[in-house]
This record gives C-alpha cells, structure tokens and sequence, in this order.
C-alpha cells in the first residue's frame, strides 16, 4: 500500500499525511510541484521526527511519476467526485491511493488514468472533508481490509 500525494498545496496537511504514513507503515510519492518549497528544512518542520520512519519517493512532475519504472499496483483516486463509496470499495495489497491538491484536487488527465476513484459520503450541504482526515480514513480502511494494519504489540 502506498499514499501518493498530488501537488500538495499545504504544508501542515502534508506533515500530517506523512506522519499517518510513517504510523502506518506507508510509503508516500509526491508528486511535484508543491505549492509550498519542498526543501528538506520545511519536510522536517511539517514531518517531524516521523520523517525517518518513511520511505518516501519524490516526483519532479505527473509525468515523471506515471513513467515510473518499477513495479505498481493500481491507483486509486480519493475525490468527491467519485460514485464509490471508501468503504464498499475491494482494495489490493499494492494499491496506490491518491489525495489531489487541497485548492482544485487533480486536473482530468490525471483523473483519466487512474484505476479507480472513491469518496468520503458526507451530509449533502457539506462539500468536503480536509485533504488529511480523507487520507486517514480511507488509508485506515485500504490496510483493514488488505489486513495490513501495523501491530499492536
């Protein structure tokens, strides 16, 4: 399982969904270019300590990450345009899961090659959920069922 982030807009949202990932066991792609500078200095500001705890692989562009070499399973789309619902969703051990910007989510090329998209239902007058809590809650779900949650002892 891995979580692929999409031109993160906010840095504290990005910390957070790379801590999630290196509690969970979780490699992370992001997919560049950011929408805050990316230097080392601010991932160890927004990750913390967590960051050496993670296998994370940087992407200069959507390009770069879709022409990627090795070896993937599919990649799921995490967006409120999905008709899936997160939980009724079969996922795969090597599924990808992917979070689009917070401003505007992934442009329709992106969207177009994904393998799958699913969303969050929520109460019909609200329009989303923040980008980290969706990561929680569906990665929590991905690894239930894939019966990849870390262990407890």
């Amino acid at each position: 399982m891995r979580l692929a982030l999409y031109q993160p807009d906010i840095p504290q949202n990005a910390g957070t969904m790379l801590r999630l990932a290196a509690c969970m066991g979780v490699a992370v792609d992001i997919i560049e270019p950011a929408g805050f500078v990316m230097t080392d200095k601010h991932l160890r500001r927004a990750g913390m300590d967590y960051l050496e705890h993670l296998e994370m692989v940087r992407h200069r562009s959507w390009q770069a990450y879709a022409e990627r070499p090795e070896p993937r399973g599919r990649l799921i789309l995490l967006t409120t345009r999905a008709g899936n619902s997160y939980a009724d969703f079969r996922y795969a051990a090597d599924d990808t899961l992917m979070v689009g910007r917070e401003s505007g989510g992934v442009p329709d090329a992106v969207r177009a090659a994904v393998d799958g998209a699913v969303r969050i239902p929520m109460m019909r007058h609200m329009r989303s959920l923040n980008v980290a809590a969706t990561a929680a809650m569906v990665l929590g779900e991905a690894l239930r069922q894939t019966n990849q949650l870390p262990d407890m002892d």
